[in-house]
C-alpha cells in the first residue's frame, strides 16, 4: 500500500507538505503510523500546478523519499497551490518503475491511489479491453493504480465539459470508473478483496474516496480545512476559518501531518469534494452494491 498528500491553498512550499510537519510525508515513507508496515520505499511522485499552465509539473522517482536529496532540495524552493504527492509501497508483482510510479497525469488531470485490485494479474486484459483506444494507447506502465486512471479518463471523456458542476462530473466520473472496476472483478476474479482511496485533481478542484469492497477496511484518509495552511519555525498547522470570510485551505491525507487540529477521518465508501471555491464537502459514495 502507499500514503498520499494533496493540498488546495494559498501558494506555498513544498516541504511544507513533505518535509517540515511531524508526520510529513516524507516521515510516512518511513514511519507510516496507519500501516501494518511503516515502509514506503518503492518511489515517489510529486505533482505541483503553476498558475497560467494547464498540465502540472510532475517529479516522479524509483529511489526511495526518505534519501532522494533532490526531492529535499524542490520542495524547499517550489511553491504551488495545489500539490499531489505519493510515497509507494508498490503491490506484490508489481515492478518498481517510474511508469508505474504515482502520480499519473493525463492533460489537465493528476491521479493518485492507495490501496489494490485484487486478482489484478487475473483482471488486466479484459480491463484494457474495456476501455476506449484513446485511454488504452495512453497506458505507459502496468500498475492497477493507472488502469483506474484510464478507466477515469474515459468517464470524463463520455461526461464532457458540458452539465453540472464541474467538481460533481470528477465525483461523478470517479464513481462510474469504480463500479466499472468493480463490474468486471466481478465478472473474471469473484470473491476477491479490493481497497480504493483514489483522488484525483485538474489544479482547481479534487475529489478523493475512501472506498473497499464488502468484508475489508479501507485505507486510512482524513481531511482538515481551514482559512489557511501555514508552517512557520517548524510548526504545522490549519488556521480555523473567522467567520467565513479570509482565505481557504483544504488538506486530503493518508495521515495527520501533525497531532494537533482538526483532523476528520473520512469515512468508509465515501467521497472528499473539494471545490474551486475551496469548499469540502463529503458524501457516500453512489456505486452500486456500496455499503457504507
Amino acid at each position: 500500500m502507499c500514503r498520499f498528500i494533496f493540498y488546495r491553498g494559498e501558494a506555498l512550499p513544498l516541504s511544507s507538505l513533505l518535509t517540515e510537519p511531524e508526520n510529513s510525508l516524507i516521515h510516512q515513507s518511513t514511519h507510516a503510523r496507519e500501516r501494518k508496515e511503516p515502509l514506503n520505499g518503492d518511489g515517489f511522485g510529486v505533482s505541483w500546478y503553476v498558475p497560467g499552465r494547464e498540465s502540472s509539473g510532475l517529479f516522479r522517482s524509483t529511489s526511495p523519499a526518505w534519501s532522494n536529496q533532490n526531492l529535499r532540495s524542490l520542495a524547499r524552493v517550489v511553491e504551488s497551490s495545489c500539490v499531489l504527492a505519493h510515497v509507494r509501497a508498490a503491490s506484490e508483482g508489481l515492478e518498481v518503475m517510474e511508469t508505474n510510479t504515482h502520480p499519473f497525469q493525463r492533460g489537465r488531470y493528476t491521479f493518485m491511489h492507495n490501496g489494490a485490485i485484487g486478482g489484478f494479474e487475473t483482471l488486466r486484459r479484459p480491463l484494457q479491453a474495456s476501455l476506449s483506444d484513446d485511454a488504452f494507447r495512453a497506458l505507459r506502465g502496468t500498475t492497477d493504480s493507472e488502469h483506474l486512471f484510464a478507466l477515469f479518463m474515459d468517464e470524463m471523456g463520455r461526461s464532457g465539459d458540458e452539465g453540472g458542476e464541474a467538481c460533481n462530473r470528477l465525483a461523478e466520473a470517479l464513481e462510474r470508473a469504480v463500479a466499472r472496476a468493480m463490474e468486471v472483478a466481478s465478472s473474471h476474479a469473484p470473491g476477491q478483496g479490493h481497497r480504493l482511496n483514489l483522488l484525483v485533481s485538474d489544479g482547481e478542484r479534487a475529489v478523493a474516496c475512501r472506498w473497499a469492497s464488502s468484508g475489508l477496511e479501507p485505507e486510512s484518509l482524513y481531511v482538515s480545512h481551514g482559512r489557511r495552511y501555514l508552517c512557520e519555525a517548524g510548526v504545522c498547522r490549519m488556521i480555523d476559518t473567522a467567520e467565513g470570510r479570509g482565505s481557504r485551505a483544504a488538506l486530503v491525507s493518508s495521515e495527520p501531518l501533525y497531532d494537533s487540529g482538526k483532523w476528520e477521518p473520512v469515512p468508509r465508501n465515501h467521497l472528499v469534494m473539494v471545490h474551486d471555491t475551496l469548499e469540502v464537502e463529503i458524501r457516500e459514495m453512489r456505486v452500486a452494491g456500496t455499503e457504507a
